[in-house]
């Protein structure tokens, strides 16, 4: 009995603690940076609703926020500060530094510093579908 228990301890131990990372919709994953700010992390689709819906979906449940919330692109793409991978996006609850851009449509290409959108909207990212022939 006592060695069932200390291999049950030991596979615990070799699985870790759940960290606070959270596994997104669409095959991303997203990484905490500090209270307002996290990264976006692509595993396998590099789609741009797929950030923005990992996003909503980071936001709304690890970061309580409201569906009228605004998100923020804190960087558009680049390397990951907290895994190492080579893409991620940055993304705040908290508009950047540097301001916030005008943005005149609904439609965005890339992630441009400072663009916003709703938990709402980015949410409603979900579901859209590429174009297939």
């Amino acid at each position: 009995m006592k060695r069932i228990v200390v291999c049950a301890w030991l596979a615990v131990g070799a699985v870790g603690v759940p960290s606070v990372s959270s596994a997104a919709p669409n095959g991303y994953r997203t990484e905490p940076i500090n209270g307002t700010d996290f990264e976006v992390i692509p595993r396998s689709r590099q789609d741009v609703d797929g950030y923005w819906c990992a996003a909503a979906d980071f936001a709304r449940r690890k970061l309580g926020a409201g569906w009228q919330q605004p998100i923020y692109v804190l960087r558009g793409y680049g390397p990951s500060v907290t895994t190492g991978r080579r893409t991620a996006v940055q993304f705040s609850l908290n508009p950047p530094p540097g301001g916030v851009p005008q943005q005149n449509s609904f439609i965005t290409s890339g992630f441009q510093p400072g663009y916003s959108m709703s938990v709402q909207g980015a949410n409603a990212r979900c579901n859209v579908r590429p174009f297939q022939r």
